[in-house]
């Protein structure tokens, strides 16, 4: 009887493992599909590129807020981080920041101090006027669009003459309703189906920029990464902290073990 109940627990243990063998196959499979088809969602369409971005580049990071800031605030915000903030992580004095970085106004009129946040004049109100919908907070795109998705997005623009309001499209968002306000840095590119081939198309340079291609992907990179950045400023705060806390569980982990040595060594 008792060796019958023992065969019955190990049927039962046996079919266990195999029903959470399957479940945890169905779990990736299901997870894998699910980024698929968000890569696919998020790229338009398009296979999206290697962002080459290095968030510890400070030079990096000071080119991509100079971008930031001069081309790309007039109609969006990085309402969650502050400018103070930013000068203290990516090597700059506060003294620069407010020189060459703020060209804002408080609703008094008078100039944006440094301790506030990146945000810029323009209304919700006119922002949907101008645009059809109101310009998105920055602060948070690298976390849910990706940095691929963004460095390849400024690279993807084209000509479009049947948008008439813009006059561009983009290959990553199509009907995007922001204008390529880096075109003069880029120059134009249009857009040419491969031949043979049904829905495969690619961007011809057709008029140069006042930067040569490489530099304008080198350009792309550095405003990439600086929006990595923002969307998490304390990322290499957290894992220095991190790689601490682990060497110091280690270390805990060999005095727990040395003490329970002692503990049990007269113990037969």
């Amino acid at each position: 009887m008792k060796s019958q109940a023992l065969q019955i627990t190990n049927k039962q243990r046996r079919s266990y493992r195999q029903g959470l063998s399957a479940l945890t196959l169905f779990s990736i499979t299901v997870l894998l599909l699910l980024q698929s088809g968000y890569s696919l969602a998020a790229g338009g369409g398009v296979k999206l590129e290697d962002a080459p971005i290095d968030r510890g580049d400070e030079k990096s990071l000071q080119r991509g807020a100079r971008i930031f800031v001069n081309y790309c605030m007039g109609c969006h915000s990085a309402g969650y981080q502050r400018y103070s903030r930013m000068a203290q992580d990516i090597g700059l004095s506060e003294e620069d920041v407010s020189n060459n970085m703020i060209f804002t106004t408080d609703k008094a009129g008078e100039r944006t101090k440094v301790g506030s946040l990146m945000t810029n004049n323009m209304t919700e109100d006119y922002g949907k006027q101008a645009f059809g919908v109101l310009p998105p907070n920055l602060s948070l795109t690298a976390r849910s669009r990706g940095v691929d998705w963004i460095y390849t997005y400024l690279k993807s623009y084209y000509l479009d003459p049947e948008r008439g309001g813009v006059g561009v499209n983009n290959l990553v968002f199509p009907d995007t309703a922001m204008p390529h306000v880096l075109w003069s840095l880029q120059g134009w590119q249009t857009l040419d189906h491969a031949e043979g081939e049904h829905d495969a198309a690619k961007l011809i340079q057709s008029t140069s920029g006042s930067l040569s291609p490489e530099e304008y992907s080198n350009l792309a990179a550095d405003v990439t990464n600086f929006l990595a950045y923002v969307s998490d400023p304390i990322r290499s705060t957290r894992h220095r902290i991190g790689i601490v806390v682990m060497l110091f569980l280690l270390v805990l982990l060999g005095v727990t073990y040395l003490l329970k040595k002692e503990y049990w060594k007269d113990v037969v």
